[in-house]
C-alpha cells in the first residue's frame, strides 16, 4: 500500500477483484477522512469556548432551618419507675399532652403527705418568727423605757449634786462669818481685860465677853461641821451618779443582750422558713414532674424506654420527638480548600436521594430534578469529618423542595460559582489550581464573561 517493497500487489491481483480496496486506494476516501477530521477540530474548538459553570459538589443531610424545628429526645428531669404510657409511636401530640407517668423511687419521697406535712412545719416556723418578731418588740420598748428613766435619774443625781455643791458654797460662806465672829469676839475679849485690868471695865462685862467669845467659837464649830457635812454629800452625791449610770448601763446592756439573742433566733428560724418553702416548692414542683408532658406540636418517632415496672434515672431518654412544623434545610460538607470561595447567599443545586435526576456538572441549570437553594450559614469550625459544614436553605424563587422530604434523608448539593470557558476549566483541572481562586483570571465575575461574550 505504502508502494515501499518493490513487489507490487497488482502483479498478483486485479483491483476489479476486490471492491473494498478500490474504494480504500480512491481519492474519494481520502477527501472524506480529511473533511471529518476537519468537523471535529472546529467542533471541539467550539466546544472549549462555551460557557463552563463552576461548581463545589459536596454530601449532606436534610435537617431543618432552625435548632427548636429539629428532633429532640424528650428526658426525664427525675428518676421513676414506669406506671402507664398515653401514646404510641407515630401518634400526634399538642403542647401538653401527657405522655407517661411514672412513681417515685427515692425513699425520701415515698410518703404520699409530705407536701402537707412540710407546709404545717412551715406554718409553724413562721408563727415562731412572729413570736420572736413580738418579743423584739417587746425588748425594744423595755430598752427605750430603761433609756428614759436613765436619763431622768441621772438628770435628778445631777441636780442633787449640783444642789450638794451649792449647799456647800452657802456653808462655806456661813462657815467664813463664823471664823469672823469668833475673831471679833476674841479681839473684843482681850480689849476687855485690857480694860478690866486697867479697872475701867467690870467682871461682869468681862464675864460677858467671855461668854460671847464662846457663842462663837460654837457657832464656828457648827458652821465648820455643817460645811464638811455638804462636802460628804457632794461625795456622796457624785457617787450616787457613777453608781446610777453603772447600774443603767448594766441594765441596758442585759436588754439588748437579751434583744441580739433574740434576733439571732429570729434569723435562724427565717433560715429554716425559707429553707421549708424551698422544700415546699420542690416537693410541688417534682410532684407535677409525675406527669411527662409533650413540650411541642410533633410525632412520636421513636420511644427509648419501654414496658411498665422498668425504673429510669434522672435526665435519661425517653422517646425522640419530630416537630410537626419545620422547614426544611440541607447541610453539605465542603472541603476546607473550596471554604474561602463560598459566600453567604450563594446558589446551589440540590439532589435528594430517592428522587431521580439527570445531572450536568457544568450545566447545572439544564439538569433535571434537583432543586435550588441558597447558603444559609457557614461554619466557622471544622466538623469531626475534617469538612466544613455549610446550611443551605431553600431558594424562595425556585421551585418548592418535596413534600415527602423525610429528616436524615442523603442530599448531593452543588454549589455554583462563576461561569468560564470550558477550555480554562480544562487549564484548571490539569494544573490542579481550585476554582476562580487567582486574581488574574479573565473571567473572574460571570458578567465579566457575558461581556466579553
Amino acid at each position: 500500500m505504502l508502494n515501499i517493497s518493490p513487489n507490487n500487489l497488482k502483479t498478483h491481483f486485479a483491483n476489479k477483484n476486490i471492491p473494498i480496496l478500490n474504494k480504500v486506494e480512491a481519492k474519494k476516501s481520502g477527501r472524506v477522512f480529511l473533511r471529518l477530521i476537519t468537523w471535529l477540530a472546529v467542533i471541539f474548538l467550539v466546544f472549549i469556548f462555551l460557557p463552563w459553570t463552576q461548581n463545589i459538589r459536596g454530601k449532606g443531610y436534610v435537617t431543618t432551618l432552625t435548632p427548636e424545628k429539629r428532633p429532640q429526645t424528650i428526658n426525664s428531669i427525675i428518676g421513676g419507675r414506669i406506671e402507664k404510657w398515653y401514646v404510641r409511636e407515630g401518634e400526634l401530640v399538642l403542647p401538653g399532652d401527657t405522655i407517661l407517668f411514672i412513681s417515685e423511687v427515692k425513699d425520701a419521697y415515698f410518703n404520699p403527705e409530705l407536701i402537707d406535712r412540710t407546709a404545717d412545719q412551715l406554718k409553724a416556723k413562721e408563727s415562731s418568727v412572729k413570736s420572736y418578731e413580738e418579743k423584739l418588740n417587746a425588748v425594744e420598748n423595755q430598752l427605750i423605757a430603761l433609756n428614759e428613766t436613765r436619763n431622768l435619774k441621772i438628770e435628778q443625781a445631777r441636780n442633787k449634786l449640783k444642789q450638794s455643791e451649792l449647799k456647800v458654797q452657802s456653808d462655806s460662806i456661813d462657815f467664813q462669818a463664823a471664823i469672823i465672829n469668833y475673831n471679833i469676839a476674841n479681839d473684843q475679849l482681850n480689849r476687855m481685860e485690857l480694860l478690866y485690868k486697867d479697872g475701867l471695865k467690870s467682871l461682869t462685862d468681862l464675864e460677858t465677853r467671855r461668854m460671847a467669845l464662846q457663842r462663837a467659837q460654837a457657832g464656828k464649830i457648827s458652821a465648820e461641821n455643817k460645811l464638811l457635812t455638804s462636802q460628804n454629800e457632794v461625795i456622796n452625791a457624785r457617787v450616787e451618779l457613777i453608781s446610777l449610770k453603772a447600774q443603767y448601763d448594766n441594765s441596758i446592756a442585759k436588754v439588748q443582750s437579751d434583744k441580739f439573742s433574740t434576733q439571732s433566733a429570729k434569723f435562724d428560724t427565717e433560715n429554716e422558713v425559707n429553707k421549708l418553702r424551698n422544700d415546699l416548692a420542690n416537693y410541688t414542683i417534682r410532684a407535677g414532674m409525675y406527669y411527662i408532658t409533650s413540650p411541642i406540636k410533633g410525632f412520636i418517632t421513636k420511644t427509648i424506654q419501654s414496658g411498665i415496672g422498668e425504673t429510669i434515672k434522672e435526665g435519661e431518654e425517653i422517646l425522640t420527638i419530630m416537630p410537626y412544623e419545620y422547614e426544611y434545610a440541607v447541610e453539605m460538607f465542603v472541603r476546607p480548600i473550596d471554604l474561602p470561595l463560598i459566600k453567604l447567599d450563594q446558589k446551589v443545586r440540590i439532589q435528594f436521594d430517592g428522587w431521580p435526576a439527570i445531572v450536568f456538572s457544568g450545566w447545572p441549570n439544564t439538569s433535571y430534578g434537583t432543586y435550588g437553594g441558597r447558603v444559609f450559614a457557614i461554619d466557622n469550625m471544622i466538623s469531626p469529618n475534617g469538612n466544613y459544614r455549610i446550611l443551605v436553605s431553600q431558594d424562595p424563587n425556585e421551585q418548592e423542595w418535596p413534600e415527602a422530604l423525610r429528616i436524615g434523608a442523603g442530599s448531593n448539593s452543588i454549589l455554583l460559582l462563576h461561569d468560564v470557558p470550558i477550555w480554562y476549566e480544562l487549564w484548571r483541572q490539569f494544573n490542579g489550581f481550585p476554582p476562580d481562586y487567582y486574581s488574574g483570571n479573565k473571567y473572574l465575575y460571570p458578567e465579566d464573561y457575558q461581556q466579553e461574550k
